[in-house]
């Protein structure tokens, strides 16, 4: 069964782990690693011959957009990710159709393709900020990958629906959401999504999860970041928690990545939906 993976494509230093003691006035002066690692990506996939989606984070593509030519050019869907990698809730809803429309014009430019994906950054699509759907749907997007149904203190709705389903928003019409995947234990969502989930968690979990999904004729969602597989980006002061989330265990991502490319077959999200 085809499961969809997912590349949150941005660079280590836009990480909300790290906003404390890099602002987004400073993202400039930032040592860029994320065309090495994109590129390490690409080598890993094309030698599993798997395809992915790729949500771009378009203020990375202004100044790498040889690199989302070339993601697309190796055949990957080029989704977006929002212009400037602000949470949803904290922003007003004018403010976010700004930023997705100039993410979105960017994004297309590069490409010459229509764009019909979008995930939030931070997964910050939750109960408050439910009308970014209506926004997604008046702008035209086909789908929307951010709602992440688990119990988390920066993102999550609890009781959403776990699969890929259609959700009707108040007369405003349609899209597709396609949630972050979980199991089902003790009564509670637990998290088998990839990323930091895939880092923190022993591998035997994490594929036991994923073939649950299956067996069930249900399509798991995983993701990652390109620095999740650069130990040597350059580590920052931050707290304890932060610093857990940002670098533990990266040392072992690409080597997990490798196991779920061999165990599972992997797609883009347009093709796992059929859209």
């Amino acid at each position: 069964m085809l499961n969809a993976l997912s590349i949150d494509l941005e660079d280590y230093y836009h990480a909300k782990t790290l906003a404390g003691v890099i602002s987004e006035a400073k993202w400039d002066e930032c040592e860029s690693r994320v065309v090495g690692s994109t590129q390490r990506l690409l080598e890993i996939l094309d030698e599993y011959n798997v395809r992915a989606t790729f949500f771009v984070l378009a203020w990375m593509a202004e100044r790498e957009p040889g690199l989302i030519k070339d993601v697309h050019a190796c055949g990957h869907e080029i989704a977006c990710h929002g212009y400037g990698h602000k949470l949803i809730y904290e922003q007003q809803p004018e403010e976010f159709r700004n930023d997705v429309r100039r993410a979105r014009h960017i994004l297309e430019d590069l490409i010459q393709k229509p764009v019909n994906g979008y995930r939030a950054p931070i997964f910050s699509i939750v109960e408050d900020s439910l009308w970014a759907l209506d926004i997604l749907i008046e702008e035209g997007f086909i789908y929307d990958s951010s709602i992440f149904p688990i119990v988390h203190d920066r993102y999550g709705i609890p009781k959403a629906e776990r699969f890929p389903h259609r959700v009707l928003r108040n007369g405003k019409g349609e899209i597709y959401e396609f949630p972050l995947s979980t199991v089902r234990l003790l009564g509670c969502n637990i998290p088998i999504a990839g990323g930091g989930y895939l880092r923190f968690m022993p591998y035997w979990f994490i594929k036991k999860g994923i073939a649950s999904l299956n067996r069930c004729h249900k399509p798991a969602m995983i993701y990652l970041h390109p620095w999740e597989i650069d130990p040597q980006q350059p580590r920052q002061a931050v707290g304890t928690l932060s610093s857990i989330r940002q670098y533990y265990n990266l040392d072992k991502m690409e080597a997990k990545l490798k196991r779920l490319l061999a165990d599972f077959s992997f797609a883009p999200v347009d093709k796992v939906l059929g859209i």
